[in-house]
């Protein structure tokens, strides 16, 4: 944002991102992807039309052992990347014209997005959240829906209010919760219509009974698929004196939970539309199993698993049965289920974002707005470096790596324990004991249920630490 000093003149130059068209907005992460390809002609350097001299860019490292990749710089521009779509006006002549970001080589070091100044105050592991990011996923999650009454994001993957309350403020006020707490939590924090995305079973149903007595300007519905269920809760609520609205939940090929749909959902739907003491609130149609990085293949595979689900809304509505909404879809068809009237989508992942994602879904634009906090304690071996940062710090469902670390992306993980991870690589002797590392988690979810707090990231600096209040799994209901 300081632009830069031109070496002949000594003036100060800024620099902007332009997208590829009109209709295109790239971040400069996918933009980058494209710089990257003609990176070795670039090495050569580029000749100045108005002197014919030859000039070298590069980027400028941190440090003279850190050379920093184009896709790690590029993170630094994405912050001002919506300012920078719409071009610059020459000041001489008024037009409008589009640049594209150019790194002049420079000795200066280069500060990055996820640095904070204060990481002394930090005791690591820690996991740092950055809330600009964080709003910046969230209006673009908005604006891909159109219409933040079509998004029902799932609380899950932050658990906490200070993030309802950006959603709050962007319109977004529907929201899906997995447990009691984090449906507390979201009433709490003042969300007036919250889906319980899980099985209401056992103790749990007197809970949500309560739930709803506690918080009476807050909507509440949960799931049920099979009669049992229904029974059960439909008892339940006319004990306690007030109306549940269920949605039914479908198997669409997760296998996970649910009915299918077809001839016994149906019959399931209408019976729950005529017990008393709950309401018909439409149906539920997770798709965590659809993914896939080729666009195309993902359409064909989403309108696949869904086509049996509009199916069963057309004879529900022929017989008469009023199916108030759909909620479906993850992070990964997101984009594409929005666009399907009475549809809402629990995308939850976009608020924080991580790298599992990112490769799950390359065509989704967001920002990484959660990092980890780790630091060298030990040097093994010559070629090896240890970070507290075990299995306890990371989510540890996935495979390695678990995390991508910034400026050793590609050092293979030697081990991983409940509070170690060894990392091999040939720069060992640059990562002294008391380095600090930060990093992308591959699963941002599980990750933040491992932290009792998060730390809070304005101006490059750590400044206020976030109890994560719904990693809990009672609060006081």
């Amino acid at each position: 944002n300081a632009g830069t000093t031109d070496r002949r003149s000594g003036r100060r130059r800024r620099w902007s991102i332009a997208p590829r068209s009109n209709w295109e907005t790239k971040s400069l992460l996918q933009a980058s992807e494209l710089v990257l390809q003609c990176s070795n002609q670039a090495n050569a350097g580029t000749t100045d039309r108005r002197s014919g001299r030859r000039r070298r860019w590069s980027i400028a490292p941190r440090s003279n052992w850190e050379t920093k990749s184009l896709l790690q710089a590029s993170e630094l521009v994405l912050q001002c990347s919506n300012r920078a779509n719409a071009g610059t006006t020459d000041r001489r002549s008024g037009r409008r014209q589009r640049t594209v970001i150019i790194y002049p080589s420079t000795n200066a070091p280069m500060t990055n997005w996820y640095d904070i100044a204060n990481a002394d105050e930090v005791a690591s592991p820690a996991l740092l959240l950055y809330p600009e990011r964080i709003e910046a996923n969230l209006r673009r999650l908005v604006e891909m829906a159109g219409d933040p009454g079509r998004l029902r994001p799932h609380v899950k993957t932050h658990k906490l209010p200070q993030i309802i309350a950006i959603k709050r403020r962007l319109g977004i006020d529907k929201f899906k919760v997995s447990t009691i707490a984090e449906a507390e939590m979201t009433a709490e924090a003042g969300g007036r219509d919250i889906l319980l995305a899980y099985p209401c079973i056992g103790p749990n149903v007197a809970r949500l009974v309560e739930l709803i007595r506690r918080f009476p300007q807050t909507r509440f519905a949960t799931l049920v698929d099979n009669s049992t269920s229904l029974a059960e809760l439909a008892a339940a609520a006319t004990a306690g004196g007030v109306t549940i609205e269920l949605l039914i939940d479908l198997n669409v090929g997760m296998d996970r939970t649910g009915i299918r749909p077809g001839d016994e959902a149906i019959e399931l739907y209408r019976q729950l539309s005529q017990t008393p003491g709950v309401q018909a609130g439409g149906l539920h149609a997770y798709d965590g199993h659809v993914r896939n990085a080729d666009y195309a293949a993902l359409v064909a595979a989403a309108e696949a698993t869904f086509a049996p689900v509009h199916r069963m809304v057309e004879t529900l509505r022929s017989q008469g049965l009023v199916v108030p909404k759909i909620v479906a879809g993850g992070t990964p068809t997101s984009s594409l289920l929005v666009a399907i009237a009475g549809t809402e989508v629990g995308a939850g992942t976009p608020a924080l974002w991580d790298f599992g994602q990112s490769e799950i879904s390359p065509d989704l634009d967001f920002l990484n707005a959660a990092v980890l906090l780790s630091r060298v304690i030990s040097r093994p071996a010559e070629d090896r470096i240890c970070l507290d940062l075990g299995y306890k710090a990371v989510a540890s469902e996935m495979p390695q790596p678990r995390v991508r670390w910034f400026g050793l992306e590609d050092a293979p993980v030697v081990m991983q324990s409940e509070e170690h991870l060894v990392l091999q690589t040939s720069q060992a002797d640059a990562y002294p004991v008391g380095t600090v590392m930060y990093g992308i988690p591959r699963h941002i979810c599980p990750t933040v249920a491992l932290y009792s707090e998060v730390w809070c990231v304005r101006d490059g600096r750590a400044v206020e630490r976030w109890p994560v209040v719904a990693r809990a799994r009672r609060l006081t209901i």
